[in-house]
């Protein structure tokens, strides 16, 4: 099963999951992740095991296209249950943050297309009891289905692969003070582009943790440019957002901001872990003026400056 060319047209705030199960303790519990993810779906592989494994969930590595080495996460073992052990389990072959990873999972069910409003935030609680894995929830024929952050589950089992910085921000000759909307639902993520623009000095950084919250500031932000005949760039300069968000993806706030004749101006750098060649196209068909894969955190806050400055230059 292959999901190679599943593409949704861009900015209408849809996606496709992909709803597995993993036999837990006598009863099948429900996950979901984003098709664009998933390079495909297969059967079991022969893994070999890789010295010094940190998790017993890692089961190890195996050969996949073009002799690309792959390893096996079994998603039983790392929710803290027996090891996925059925003939017809399913191993789930994955691509962001530009790695390759797969999950042994006990069985896939099928392929749904679904709006982000139709996904609830995790609570406070769900979040600390998952471990912060889970961005979402979802209801299907009377089933919930948690959608799981597969770079959170990864980062704790291998912290190397852990999303950080090093380096310095871009010079500002201008010693201006910028404002940057950052709109991302992950905490860490959020801490993260914070602390990588406070490092500079110059930046003042709004974050909102989805696409909605993100729209309903910057219309708050237009009323004042309205009411003080202001332009929007004496407000914010930048926005940087996620893709994949509750109630409003970063696809579609990016559309109306360059839909909008007030807002159409501020460049917007989509900065996601889904970021390959078919989504850089649904990135630049709403608008949006740079996209980054989340390891790129150097790159971002350089093209953020230049953006930022080459619009006051104009």
């Amino acid at each position: 099963m292959s999901q190679t060319n599943i593409l949704l047209e861009s900015g209408t705030n849809e996606l496709e999951i992909v709803e597995f199960y993993v036999n837990q303790d006598g009863y099948q519990a429900h996950y979901g992740i984003n098709v664009a993810k998933v390079v495909e779906i297969i059967r079991c592989q022969p893994v070999t095991s890789m010295p010094e494994m940190r998790h017993p969930a890692i089961r190890g590595a195996f050969s996949h296209r073009n002799g690309r080495i792959v390893p096996l996460i079994d998603m039983a073992q790392f929710l803290g249950c027996d090891c996925v052990d059925n003939e017809d389990a399913k191993v789930i072959v994955t691509e962001f943050n530009t790695v390759f990873t797969a999950f042994l999972v006990s069985g896939v069910n099928r392929i749904y297309r679904l709006s982000w409003t139709e996904v609830e935030a995790p609570g406070n609680f769900l979040q600390n009891v998952s471990r912060s894995s889970v961005v979402g929830v979802v209801r299907l024929e009377e089933r919930v289905v948690f959608l799981l952050d597969l770079e959170a589950i990864v980062a704790e089992l291998e912290p190397s692969m852990a999303i950080c910085y090093e380096g310095t921000m871009a010079e500002n000759h201008e010693n201006r003070n910028y404002t940057i909307l950052h709109v991302d639902d992950s905490h860490s993520i959020r801490n993260l582009v914070r602390d990588l623009f406070s490092r500079e000095g110059n930046f003042t950084v709004q974050q909102k943790v989805n696409g909605q919250e993100a729209w309903d500031y910057l219309n708050e932000l237009k009323a004042r440019c309205e009411t003080e005949n202001k332009p929007i760039t004496d407000f914010v300069q930048g926005v940087i957002s996620d893709i994949e968000m509750p109630f409003m993806d970063g696809l579609n706030l990016c559309k109306r901001i360059k839909n909008d004749p007030i807002l159409k101006d501020l460049p917007v750098a989509i900065f996601s872990s889904m970021i390959n060649e078919p989504l850089a196209r649904k990135c630049e068909s709403v608008g949006a003026d740079a996209q980054f894969a989340k390891p790129d955190m150097r790159v971002l806050s350089d093209k953020m400056m230049e953006m930022i400055t080459h619009v006051r230059g104009a």
